[in-house]
């Protein structure tokens, strides 16, 4: 029986790997230092004590712990002879990645609810968006993706691994392990790809349906200004959501093919490294409110030195 897998990580470009190294190193230390500071901004300033930036903080949480659950394994393969992971490390990664993602994915779906509240029903969204609610919003995320884990655990854990143990990825990923199971993975694939679908399409189509509502309404607006002004809190969101969605989207809600790992190892990047470092620039450096913040608590700063 497999104890340990080895994961092949980006082994067949060896001549990439130290620059890989330290590009992923840069991108996973900005991504925690920005990640932790919108956290900390938020908890402080009073001015950010709002629906929309309870939502982010929750955000960069999810986005430290996805990056923190698959980088560091994938810096020490780029840089270690040794590129293995024990059986319960592997699914211990495995789970945590996708709990997380799967609560990221439900949390852009109510982001998007709270954009359409805020601007197709301005005059109540106050009362709308309580604090409870967006606490209810927020477990309410986490309950579904835990519930979603529940089935693809129930399906996969304690399956054979009797036979090959090699990973053709720099992770613990539910494809590639699929396929060293010795055992019959069609029920395993169904119950993946119909949890995949029901968690990614639900949010989809809640973002779709808040965003087409937004448009209509935007485009009633009688000013240019307020349709620009509306249109402008909206664009972030749209950008991290639509980068997530797509990555996710290809990766994991297809039929199985003959689709390069290649491929698959570069959305991947994209969810794992390149989003999460993304996030709070292009939510927060942007954001005249967040970049005011940000300079006051400076100058408090310097003054208390």
């Amino acid at each position: 029986m497999v104890t340990e897998f080895v994961l092949l990580g980006f082994s067949n470009h060896q001549e990439m790997e130290v620059p890989l190294f330290v590009l992923f190193l840069t991108m996973y230390v900005l991504t925690i230092i920005g990640n932790a500071l919108v956290i900390l901004l938020i908890h402080l300033d009073s001015r950010l004590h709002t629906p929309m930036y309870y939502f982010l903080s929750n955000l960069s949480w999810l986005e430290i712990i996805i990056s923190t659950t698959v980088t560091p394994k994938m810096l020490s393969l780029l840089i270690s002879k040794t590129k293995t992971i024990s059986y319960f490390g592997c699914v211990g990664q495995l789970t945590l990645y996708f709990l997380a993602g799967t609560t990221e994915v439900l949390l852009l779906g109510a982001m998007s609810v709270d954009r359409y509240l805020a601007i197709c029903n301005p005059l109540r969204y106050t009362a709308i968006m309580s604090n409870q609610v967006c606490k209810l919003m927020m477990l309410s995320c986490w309950m579904g993706s835990i519930a979603c884990i529940v089935v693809g655990l129930i399906f996969t854990y304690g399956l054979p691994y009797c036979g090959p143990n090699v990973i053709d990825h720099f992770f613990c990923d539910t494809s590639p392990l699929a396929k060293l199971l010795c055992a019959d993975t069609t029920l395993v694939q169904l119950a993946e790809l119909t949890s995949s679908c029901v968690t990614l399409l639900t949010s989809v189509s809640v973002t779709a349906v808040s965003y087409l509502c937004i448009i209509v309404t935007v485009t009633r607006m009688p000013s240019a200004e307020s349709r620009k002004k509306a249109f402008s809190t909206c664009s972030s969101h749209i950008t991290v959501a639509s980068l997530y969605y797509g990555s996710s989207i290809f990766i994991y809600v297809r039929p199985a093919g003959n689709t390069s790992m290649d491929f698959n190892k570069v959305a991947t990047v994209l969810n794992t490294v390149v989003t999460p470092l993304l996030n709070p620039v292009i939510y927060n450096l942007r954001n005249k409110l967040v970049k005011d913040v940000m300079r006051d608590t400076v100058k408090r700063i310097v003054v208390h030195l």
